[in-house]
C-alpha cells in the first residue's frame, strides 16, 4: 500500500505496456514497433503502473526469468509527476517482486548513483552505436533462423543469459517485421543476430558468435536485409574489444551508454562472443 495520498500500484495490463512504450519512445529510448507483446509474454505480470487518482503516471517493468534471476527496465515517471516520491514507491514494489533473485538492469548515467544505493553494482558499460545501412549484399553463408529448430536456437541462447527465456525468445525471434539469421558449422548453431523495425530505423539485437568473423558475416547479413540508407542500431558491451572494432569498421558513431548493474552476484557470460545486447529493457 503506498504512503502517498491518491497513488496506487499494481500490474499493468497487456494494452497498458503499450503506453509503456509509447513513454519509452518520448524519452527517445528508440523501442522496436513489435516489442510490445514480446515484453508481456517474458512475463505477464513482470509490469508495474504507478497511477495517481486512477491515472497512469509512472511504470517499471520486473521481469522475472526462470528461478533466479530478474531483470529491471522501463523505470519512466511522466515528466509532470516527477520529484514527488512516486518513482522511488514504485522501484520499491518492483524490487520486493524481484527479491531473492539476482537483478539486472541497464542504467541511464543520470540515475547509476541512485542504483549503487539500492546495492547494485556496475558490471561494464554497453554502448549504443548507430550507423547506416549500406545496401544489399549476397551472404551465403547465413540462413534464416526459422529454418533451425527453435530448440537449437534456445539452447545456443542460453550460453548468453543468466536463466530461461524461451518465451520471450521464442515471440521475440519470430515477429512478421523482424529478421534473424543464423550460421551453422558441421550442422551446429554457431551465432545468431536478429534486427528488427523501431521508432527510427532498425535495432540489431541479440548479435551472437563464437568467432569476430561468424559475427561480421551475421552484422552485414542483417543490415543489408533492410533498405539501404535506413539508420541501424547496435548495443555493443564495451569489455568486448571485437565488437568495438566492429561498430568501428563499419564507421558506426555513439549514441549513448548505460551502465550494465546488478544486485547479486553478477553472472558469468561469455561477454566476448556479445557482440549485440538483445534489449536495453529486458536484458
Amino acid at each position: 500500500m503506498s504512503k502517498i495520498p491518491g497513488y496506487t500500484i499494481r500490474s499493468m495490463n497487456r494494452q497498458e505496456i503499450d503506453l509503456a512504450v509509447e513513454w519509452a519512445a518520448a524519452e527517445g529510448w528508440n523501442p522496436g514497433l513489435e516489442d510490445a507483446e514480446c515484453f508481456y509474454r517474458a512475463d505477464p505480470d513482470g509490469f508495474l503502473v504507478g497511477l495517481m487518482d486512477g491515472e497512469p503516471v509512472a511504470c517499471i517493468s520486473v521481469v522475472r526469468y526462470g528461478e533466479s534471476f530478474g531483470f529491471l527496465g522501463f523505470y519512466i515517471v511522466k515528466p509532470e509527476y516527477r520529484g514527488r516520491g512516486l518513482g522511488l514507491e514504485l522501484w520499491k514494489a518492483g524490487l520486493q517482486r524481484l527479491e531473492g533473485r539476482v537483478v539486472g538492469l541497464d542504467g541511464v548515467v543520470a540515475q547509476q548513483e541512485n542504483y549503487r544505493k539500492s546495492g547494485f553494482t556496475l558490471a561494464y558499460r554497453n554502448i549504443r552505436y548507430m550507423g547506416v545501412a549500406s545496401g544489399s549484399r549476397n551472404i551465403q553463408e547465413t540462413v534464416p533462423l526459422s529454418s533451425i529448430p527453435f530448440e537449437e536456437v534456445a539452447a545456443y541462447d542460453q550460453a548468453f543469459f543468466p536463466d530461461d527465456r524461451q518465451d520471450f525468445l521464442h515471440c521475440w525471434s519470430s515477429r512478421q517485421g523482424s529478421r534473424a539469421f543464423g550460421i551453422q558449422e558441421n550442422g551446429t548453431l554457431v551465432g545468431y543476430g536478429l534486427i528488427r523495425p523501431c521508432r527510427n530505423g532498425f535495432k540489431i539485437g541479440p548479435l551472437f558468435a563464437d568467432r569476430a568473423e561468424l559475427a561480421e558475416t551475421l552484422f552485414r547479413t542483417l543490415e543489408s536485409s533492410v533498405p539501404e540508407g535506413s539508420p541501424i542500431f547496435l548495443d555493443i558491451p564495451e569489455v568486448n574489444p571485437a565488437a568495438l572494432e566492429l561498430v568501428q569498421r563499419h564507421k558506426m558513431s555513439v549514441v549513448f551508454e548505460t551502465a550494465r548493474m546488478y544486485k547479486g552476484a553478477a553472472p558469468q557470460l561469455p561477454v566476448e562472443r556479445i557482440y549485440g545486447v538483445t534489449t536495453f529493457e529486458l536484458g
